[in-house]
């Protein structure tokens, strides 16, 4: 990936969390003209040696659907460059968690026919994208990257995990920040301000409190 970035972002679009933390990281880079290369970290390969009857019944599908977004996002890279990555996330997005598909499949509900097409149209790209989400060449990449980020972080973790300043002495690496809303304007980047200097600070490893507001995705 590109030195030049100022941050890796490694995501799963399944995950919400990810999703309100990438917005937030959206918002400061357009606030601040920031670089963000979006990276890949599977959920369905951090848990595949887990006994899935641990997890609710749902995390089957969810974790495949979100394997399946990444190689496509994965193909969409090869041709398109991380402004693809960046489309193809932003597109997954709004039916996945602004308008509620994620928590209606964790309920039990179906993932519905022809979501993947939807997603590639959305963020303008080849329709023949659709064909990589059957397609398990993409995994190497996927595996890859996945290991690159827990290699950062540690494995107990999930996503998003986020590199600050990499390619270069000052690269850090964080899981999260864990947020329940997306934080915009001034309040924005007094997050990132204050994110940034954690993940940069010698010895720092954990900041963490489980009580958490309910998700607001607007």
């Amino acid at each position: 990936m590109s030195p030049k970035a100022d941050l890796e972002f490694f995501f799963d679009p399944i995950c919400p969390f990810a999703w309100i933390t990438s917005r937030w990281v959206v918002e400061v880079a357009e606030l601040r003209g920031l670089t963000v290369q979006w990276r890949f970290i599977c959920l369905a390969i951090v848990n595949e040696n887990r006994d899935y009857s641990e997890f609710p019944p749902a995390y089957p599908a969810l974790h495949g659907l979100g394997r399946q977004m990444l190689r496509v996002a994965a193909a969409a890279r090869l041709t398109g460059g991380n402004d693809a990555v960046a489309r193809i996330y932003a597109a997954a997005g709004k039916p996945m968690h602004d308008d509620g598909l994620s928590v209606a499949i964790f309920g039990g509900g179906p993932i519905p026919e022809g979501l993947i097409a939807e997603i590639v149209a959305d963020a303008g790209l080849d329709p023949s994208l659709v064909e990589a989400a059957t397609d398990e060449s993409h995994d190497e990449v996927l595996r890859s990257e996945t290991e690159e980020a827990l290699g950062r972080t540690g494995r107990d973790v999930g996503t998003p995990i986020l590199t600050f300043n990499p390619g270069t002495d000052r690269e850090a690496s964080l899981f999260g920040p864990v947020i329940s809303r997306i934080p915009r304007g001034t309040e924005a980047l007094e997050l990132w301000d204050a994110v940034s200097v954690l993940a940069g600070t010698r010895g720092f490893a954990e900041l963490k409190r489980s009580l958490r507001d309910p998700l607001e995705f607007g």
